[in-house]
């Protein structure tokens, strides 16, 4: 990971971690292409961003090292936009807990989760949280919706309770903020958040 002295507006946008089936259906997009990610990188673009979605390896069974190889490739300077989606959100809490270093424009966490109940990872999500993650960005938000499923709702109680100033939204009814929860693609709510004031 490089920091350049006068870096561009990037965005690094984080998928979630697809069941076994959703990777293994040649109907499904890959992840980093699916739901409103592609939507929002092309906004981002318009708007000026090198936008970013990588595509982890063996998401489905996530490994932290895969996933912190995939997203150290590329700049990470206090002008980059970070969104991360379901386990992409976790990751970066965990990615910036252990970078503290690192400062960034704004981070945006859709529907995350760290595994509360560890039923799909064995260590991804054992590391020690840190506090003041916002007080290194232009503000930390956290997206979620009222119907969306109990680990989620687990994991944004302990990120609320943990995360000092963090700014958080409530949707109704945008399940796992998927594109069937969502009737689309276009996620006009997370782009504005995004880019807002910057």
């Amino acid at each position: 990971m490089e920091v350049s002295a006068d870096p561009m507006k990037t965005a690094i946008i984080v998928h979630g971690a697809p069941n076994h089936d959703e990777v293994l259906d040649p109907g499904v997009p890959a992840a980093s292409n699916h739901h409103w990610l592609p939507w929002l990188q092309k906004q981002l673009i318009v708007r000026g961003y090198e936008a970013h979605t990588p595509e982890i390896p063996k998401s489905c069974d996530p490994e932290y090292s895969i996933w912190q190889r995939e997203f150290e490739r590329f700049d990470i300077t206090h002008e980059t936009l970070l969104v991360g989606h379901s386990c992409g959100a976790g990751f970066l809490v965990r990615w910036l807990s252990e970078n503290r270093h690192v400062r960034v424009a704004r981070l945006v966490l859709v529907a995350p989760w760290i595994d509360p109940d560890r039923t799909r990872t064995t260590d991804f999500f054992d590391f020690e949280m840190d506090p003041e993650i916002a007080y290194r960005t232009h503000g930390l938000h956290i997206f979620n919706s009222d119907n969306d499923m109990e680990t989620v709702q687990t994991t944004v109680a302990i990120l609320r309770e943990h995360l000092h100033q963090v700014q958080y939204r409530e949707f109704h009814n945008y399940g796992h903020f998927c594109i069937e929860d969502m009737g689309g693609v276009e996620f006009p709510e997370l782009f504005q958040t995004l880019v807002e004031g910057l």
